[in-house]
């Protein structure tokens, strides 16, 4: 074992339990964001895409979207998927402008999910 690694998991085992998964849960993010790190196996998932209903609200286009698209990472969407959740509920933006902007940010995260496996 290395010397680092040692040093870790001697930080790691002095935290509380609740700290501890904190810290899983950021190694867990870095690893998430350092595509050299991300070895993805085998072929790409394809979406499932799901017909858009004509009268969709934004929560049912988030929940279609995310069943079109399972392959995605959730953390990543979660952040930009509030945001115009929010401007939607808080601003009184339309629902139907918000669910374009939605399907854009689902199908360009869909693009980066495919650069892993050197697909375009």
């Amino acid at each position: 074992m290395k010397k680092t690694e040692k040093q870790f998991l001697k930080l790691f085992s002095s935290l509380s339990e609740s700290d501890q998964q904190a810290l899983i849960r950021f190694a867990e993010f870095l690893n998430q964001t350092e595509p050299s790190r991300q070895q993805p196996l085998g072929k790409p998932e394809q979406p499932g895409l799901i017909h858009r209903p004509e009268d969709e609200s934004v929560i049912k286009a988030i929940k279609r979207l995310s069943g079109s698209y399972p392959m995605l990472e959730k953390e990543i969407l979660f952040h930009q998927t509030s945001s115009l959740m929010t401007q939607h509920i808080m601003q009184g933006r339309d629902p139907k402008e918000v669910i374009d902007e939605l399907e854009e940010i689902f199908k360009k995260q869909y693009e980066n999910y495919l650069r892993k496996f050197d697909i375009n």
